[in-house]
């Protein structure tokens, strides 16, 4: 396998995942106001709703205005996914409590990082490969990858909601290569989504790792790794 010249990462899924799942969070955090849902009925009911969003994407604005737009965007994410699961009329203050429910998600607590990125992360690292990251998540991105010491591996790290565009839009990845004198042959990108990741960088142009985050995937049509440890050990690097 040729050696890429650059190696970009998606983010949640495949860096650090949440613990559980979201739905469990919300219905932990629910709870701390006195409000009982089921955390599978969240959890169904926000994928509902996060799928049916505009994406995280805000072209043609100042950048001094995107940390509001990405909190508006999350509060309509999460006030519709309560409604869907028939809480919503419970919250005394749910102004109040999304502000807890979205700092929470900048805190160590949701999440974790998953075991094979040290090492592999290091490995390219030393290998002299340039690292970066292609994310539709928003801004805390910079303060969880802080909070797991994982910042210092980055070269770059591109987000949907300040560069205007979202996986699996091509032209992200190709946003994201112009900071590096690469072709997009010459890329490496890995993430878990077959859509936003695979379909996304390949369309770019990219070479694409589809990451089986514990979930079955169909094997026919991707390039599967069940962990980075798998490219790490390919001969070439």
């Amino acid at each position: 396998m040729k050696q890429p010249k650059v190696i970009f990462f998606d983010a949640v899924g495949t860096l650090f995942g949440v613990k559980g799942s979201v739905g469990e969070v919300y219905s932990y955090l629910a709870s701390q106001v006195g409000i009982k849902c089921d955390s599978q009925t969240l959890e169904t009911a926000f994928f509902k709703q996060f799928k049916k969003a505009d994406p995280l994407a805000f072209p043609g604005v100042e950048i001094m205005e995107i940390p509001d737009l990405e909190y508006q965007w999350w509060y309509q994410v999460a006030y519709d996914t309560y409604q869907e699961a028939e809480v919503i009329e419970q919250f005394n203050d749910f102004d109040s409590f999304f502000r807890q429910l979205y700092d929470y998600f900048a805190t160590p607590h949701p999440w974790f990082l998953y075991t094979d990125v040290f090492p592999a992360l290091q490995h390219w690292q030393k290998q002299g490969i340039p690292l970066g990251i292609i994310s539709n998540f928003d801004s805390r991105i910079y303060e969880v990858l802080d909070l797991f010491s994982l910042t210092n591996f980055f070269k770059t790290i591109t987000i949907s909601s300040t560069t205007g565009i979202a996986k699996p839009d091509p032209n992200i990845f190709i946003e994201a290569l112009k900071k590096y004198q690469c072709k997009p042959e010459d890329a490496w990108h890995i993430g878990d989504s077959q859509k936003e990741d695979y379909e996304g960088a390949k369309s770019a142009g990219f070479h694409p790792f589809l990451l089986e985050r514990n979930k079955k995937i169909d094997r026919s049509n991707y390039t599967i790794i069940d962990s980075m440890e798998r490219l790490v050990n390919q001969k070439t690097l």
